[in-house]
């Protein structure tokens, strides 16, 4: 039985469908990887919000499991919307790794550092914890923002932790922010494997329940407010504790609550961002 795999062909995307693979391969199974370009990658300038609302990163490889042309798709759980396209479902999440932010150039956070990031979540978060950073839209893959950072001149950049880790980089890290000081994206350190409706299956044997249960919650979070990857929106749950959070761009408020209910929790963060 040929099982295909699509990834985005980064040299990160590659390593996560490798670690994908060796979870599927089995006695008759034989695995494909199938690499696809996405939005995302193809335009490494704009902001996210001028080429898509949402998603960028994994609307082709959705497509192409809708068109048979792949049979699994893996994503980096963080990069995902909210909720699964009709016809389309998460069959297995991989062990979680670490789920925590990155510094890469500096030990720590210090007034007046240029930090280099294009997430709105870690923007907020970060100006929160000192309102004299300046921070610097930047995007490309892992090596080459850790190149820009150089380049550029820029103090330090943040990245995920656990791509760093993935690829033999945590050489690079000087400080892994704890989530009381940034908040993860929803689902960052996981890797979602995703198939069509019925095909679960396929990839039902990789699935890490625990994993599963607290990256559901968080995703959950997420789609109740309503965010998604532009939105200074997030969501982690420890194993005990379920955390949400949102905050104004700038870093001008921020607030943070814990609850059970991910409904509930994502209704209470909407209700403080409208006062």
């Amino acid at each position: 039985m040929l099982i295909r795999v699509g990834s985005r062909g980064s040299r990160l995307a590659l390593t996560q469908a490798e670690r994908a693979a060796s979870r599927l391969r089995a006695p008759g199974i034989e695995i494909a990887l199938v690499p696809i370009t996405t939005s995302g990658d193809r335009d490494r300038t704009k902001p996210f919000g001028e080429i898509g609302s949402r998603g960028v990163f994994v609307k082709e490889l959705e497509e192409a499991l809708l068109e048979h042309r792949i049979d699994v798709a893996v994503h980096s759980a963080k990069d995902m919307t909210s909720s699964d396209p009709d016809g389309l479902c998460v069959g297995a999440y991989l062990v979680r790794e670490d789920p925590r932010d990155a510094l890469c150039g500096a030990d720590g956070i210090r007034a007046g550092m240029r930090v280099g990031t294009a997430s709105a979540r870690r923007k907020a978060q970060l100006l929160a914890l000192e309102p004299t950073l300046s921070i610097e839209p930047l995007r490309g893959n892992i090596d080459t923002r850790l190149r820009k950072r150089g380049e550029r001149g820029l103090d330090a950049v943040v990245l995920a932790a656990c791509g760093l880790d993935r690829l033999g980089l945590a050489h690079e890290i000087g400080h892994r922010f704890e989530p009381e000081e940034l908040l993860p994206e929803a689902g960052q350190g996981a890797l979602a494997l995703q198939v069509r409706s019925g095909d679960a299956h396929l990839v039902a044997a990789a699935d890490h329940e625990d994993t599963r249960g607290r990256v559901e919650a968080e995703r959950a979070v997420v789609a109740a407010v309503g965010g998604g990857c532009l939105a200074p929106v997030a969501a982690y749950h420890d194993g005990t504790t379920l955390t949400g959070l949102i905050a104004a761009e700038d870093g001008s408020w921020l607030e943070r609550r814990t609850g059970e209910d991910p409904a509930a929790l994502g209704a209470e963060l909407v209700r403080l961002a409208e006062r």
